[in-house]
C-alpha cells in the first residue's frame, strides 16, 4: 500500500512550512535624503525612503522548551483545544505547530492520569476534536500503565534533534513500498520507542538503534546494516513486522514487536490518529522526550547526555 491522499497532503504541508519568509517580512525604513537649496529660496526637505534589509534569526524548533500543562480541566480543555487547532492549520509554520505540539503532549500526559477529569474537559472541547482526544488519552494510558516499576534514575542516554520530517516520511514510503507495512505503523513505532529517533542509547531490556532492536532480532532481519542508521532501521522493522504477518495481521505483528497487548494497543492508536489528519504527524513529529521516575514526569530536552545513570535529584536541567 502506497501514502494515503492525506499524508501526500502533508508532503504538500511540510513544503510550505519551510519555505523561505517573503520580502514584505522588511518594513522599510526612511532617511532623509541630502536637498539641495538656491541662495533666495529654502524648500523644505524632502525625504526618501532607503531600503533596508532585516534579518531575523531562525527558531531551532528543537530547542523549545515544553509549557506547564493546565491546571484545571476547563483550561486544559482550552490548551488541547488550541494545540490541536494550530497542529491542523496549513498556515501555521513550523515553530508555530512545534510549540503546539509540546502543548499539546504535556496536556495529555496530564490528562492521561486524571481520568475523573476526562467528562469536564470533553465538555469544552468542541464536538469534532472528541474522537482525537479519546483516541490520545487511550494511547497515553496504554502505554503509562505498562511502567509498573518507576526508576529513581535518569537513563544512560543522548538526546539529539531528529532527522527532518520529510525525510522520514520518505524512509517510511519507501519501507511500505517494499514490505507492504502502512507508514503510519512505522511512524507510530519509531514514535514509541525513540521519540522519532530522539533517544540515542540502549533499552534496559538491551535493545538499540532508532527501531529498538534486540541484537539477536537485528542480526536475523537486519540484513546486515546498521541497527543506529535510520534507514536501516525502519527498512528493518518493516521486514520484521512483514516476517510476522503484516499487514494481514497486525496485531500478531505487533505482539511480536514486544510482547504486551497494552503495546499493541497502543500503537493502533497512534498509527490511526496519524491516518486520522494530514498533518497529526507533524504534531507527533515535535513531541519531545519525557521519562518517567519515581519522583514524576523529567523533560530531556535534545542536548541531555549521560553516560551513566543519574539519580533524578542530582540532574541539573539546561
Amino acid at each position: 500500500m502506497r501514502r494515503t491522499a492525506a499524508a501526500l497532503v502533508l508532503w504538500a504541508s511540510l513544503a510550505a512550512a519551510c519555505a523561505p519568509d517573503g520580502a514584505d517580512d522588511a518594513a522599510p525604513t526612511s532617511s532623509a535624503a541630502p536637498t539641495s537649496t538656491s541662495t533666495t529660496e529654502a524648500p523644505a526637505p524632502t525625504t526618501t525612503a532607503a531600503p533596508t534589509t532585516t534579518t531575523t534569526e531562525p527558531v531551532d524548533v528543537f530547542a523549545l522548551r515544553p509549557p506547564p500543562p493546565a491546571a484545571d480541566p476547563a483550561a486544559l480543555a482550552a490548551q488541547l483545544t488550541a494545540a490541536e487547532r494550530t497542529i491542523r492549520d496549513p498556515a501555521a509554520d513550523e515553530p508555530t505547530v512545534a510549540a503546539a505540539a509540546l502543548a499539546q503532549q504535556v496536556a495529555y500526559r496530564a490528562l492521561g492520569v486524571r481520568p475523573e477529569w476526562d467528562a469536564a474537559v470533553l465538555a469544552d472541547v468542541p464536538t469534532e476534536l472528541h474522537p482525537t482526544v479519546l483516541r490520545h488519552l487511550a494511547a497515553r494510558r496504554e502505554f503509562r500503565a505498562m511502567h509498573r516499576t518507576l526508576s529513581p534514575t535518569l537513563p544512560a542516554w543522548r538526546i539529539v534533534a531528529p532527522l527532518p520530517a520529510d525525510e522520514l516520511l520518505a524512509l517510511y514510503d519507501e519501507a511500505e513500498a517494499a514490505f507492504g507495512i502502512p507508514w503510519q505503523y512505522l511512524a507510530a513505532i519509531n514514535l514509541v520507542e525513540t521519540g522519532t529517533g530522539r533517544i540515542r542509547g540502549v533499552s534496559s531490556a538491551g535493545a538499540q538503534g532508532p527501531m529498538q532492536f534486540m541484537p539477536a532480532t537485528w542480526a536475523a532481519y537486519g540484513a546486515g546494516g546498521d541497527v543506529n542508521d535510520h534507514r536501516d532501521a525502519i527498512m528493518g522493522a518493516a521486514r520484521y513486522l512483514a516476517a510476522n504477518n503484516g499487514p494481514a495481521d497486525m496485531d500478531n505483528a505487533l505482539f511480536r514487536y514486544n510482547n504486551s497487548n497494552r503495546y499493541v494497543r497502543g500503537v493502533h492508536h497512534y498509527a490511526a490518529l496519524i491516518d486520522e489528519h494530514p498533518r497529526a504527524f507533524l504534531g507527533l513529529y515535535h513531541w519531545g522526550v519525557w521519562y518517567l521516575t519515581d519522583q514524576g514526569d523529567v523533560y530531556l530536552p535534545v542536548g541531555y547526555e549521560q553516560l551513566e545513570p543519574l539519580p533524578v535529584a542530582a540532574y541539573q536541567p539546561g
